[in-house]
C-alpha cells in the first residue's frame, strides 16, 4: 500500500500522462519482474513511499523541518519531493537529465519550488562546506569515479557533517541489480552472459547506453570503510546499529531464528555473517571526522 502523504491539489490530467510516459521509458526493461505492476505504480508515486527513507534520515541526520540537505544523486525525485512535503529544503542533485525533467514534473503536482540541478557527483557545484547533511543512495557503484565523489562530499559538507549513503556488496549473495542469485560469485563475464541470456540486460531500453555489471562499482565493508577515511568520514553500518540495539521485526521461522539469536547473545555475529556473505545493499553513515581538503 502507498505512503499516506499529502495530495495533489488538483491533478493536472495533461502533467500526469507526461510524466507517466517519460516514468515509463525507463522501466521498460524490468518486465520480467513478477510485481512489474505494484513497482511501477511505486515509481509513478515515488514521493508516497518514503516514510522508511525520511525516518531514518531523521534519525541519523537530525531533524528534518527547514534542514537544508543535499539529494546527491536524485533520481525521479521521489526522496526529493517527499524531504520537501515533510519541510525540508532539499536540492536535487541528478546526472540523468531525464530524470531531472521528470523530478521537475513530480514536484509541480504540489506546486513546489524544488531546485532540480543536472550536474555529475564527481564536481559538485557548491562552496566548500556548503552542507551539513547529504543523502546519496544507489549512486556510488554508477559513478565513473568513487574517489572523485567522496572527495566532493567531503569538500562540500561541514566539519562533523553526515552522509547517508548505500554501497553494493561485492559478494551480494543475490545481485541488487539483476536480482539473480551467485553473480557477485563467478567471473564478470560469465555473468553478463548469463544476464543477458536471462533476457535481463539494460539493452534496447533507455538503460542501453549505461553501465554493465563489470562496469559498476561494488565493495566489501571493510574495503569501502578503507577508501572512505582517506577522505576524512568514519562509516558506521545503519543495520549492524539496529541489531545492536537490538531492532527490527521478522515473521515466521527467519523471526523465530532471529529471536533464538538475540537470547543466546549470537545476533551481532550472526549479522555479519550475513552481511559479508549474503546482503545486497549496505546502509551507511559517513561522518566527516577531518577536513580532508
Amino acid at each position: 500500500m502507498l505512503e499516506q502523504i499529502p495530495q495533489p491539489i488538483e491533478l493536472d490530467a495533461d502533467r500526469e500522462a507526461e510524466l507517466t510516459e517519460r516514468i515509463d521509458q525507463w522501466l521498460s526493461h524490468m518486465t520480467w519482474r513478477p510485481d512489474f505492476a505494484r513497482w511501477r505504480e511505486s515509481r509513478i508515486w515515488q514521493e508516497r513511499v518514503q516514510q522508511d527513507r525520511l525516518h531514518l534520515i531523521e534519525r541519523y541526520g537530525g531533524a528534518l523541518a527547514g534542514r537544508r540537505i543535499l539529494d546527491l544523486g536524485s533520481g525521479m525525485g521521489g526522496g526529493s519531493v517527499a524531504l520537501a512535503l515533510a519541510g525540508a529544503v532539499p536540492l536535487a542533485f541528478e546526472y540523468n537529465r531525464a530524470y531531472c525533467d521528470i523530478t521537475r514534473l513530480r514536484a509541480a503536482r504540489y506546486d513546489l519550488a524544488l531546485p532540480v540541478i543536472n550536474g555529475v557527483g564527481e564536481s559538485l557545484p557548491f562552496a566548500d562546506q556548503s552542507f551539513d547533511l547529504a543523502i546519496c543512495w544507489d549512486v556510488v557503484e554508477h559513478v565513473q569515479n568513487p574517489e572523485q565523489l567522496l572527495a566532493e562530499l567531503a569538500r562540500v559538507l561541514r566539519p562533523g557533517g553526515r552522509v547517508l549513503l548505500t554501497i553494493i556488496n561485492r559478494y551480494a549473495l543475490r545481485d541488487p541489480h539483476y536480482h539473480m542469485p551467485l553473480l557477485n560469485w563467478i567471473p564478470r563475464p560469465l555473468a553478463e552472459t548469463i544476464i543477458e541470456q536471462q533476457g535481463r540486460s539494460k539493452g534496447g531500453s533507455a538503460f542501453s547506453d549505461r553501465q554493465k555489471l563489470s562496469e559498476m562499482h561494488y565493495y566489501t565493508m571493510s574495503s569501502f570503510r578503507r577508501l572512505a577515511a582517506r577522505y576524512g568520514f568514519a562509516v558506521g553500518d545503519i543495520r549492524e546499529d539496529h541489531v545492536r540495539r537490538g531492532e527490527g521485526s521478522a515473521s515466521g521461522l527467519k523471526g523465530q531464528v532471529r529471536d533464538v539469536l538475540r537470547r543466546v547473545g549470537l545476533a551481532h555475529i550472526a549479522y555479519l555473517t550475513y552481511r559479508t556473505f549474503v546482503q545486497g545493499t549496505y546502509e551507511l553513515l559517513l561522518v566527516k571526522t577531518i577536513d580532508a581538503s
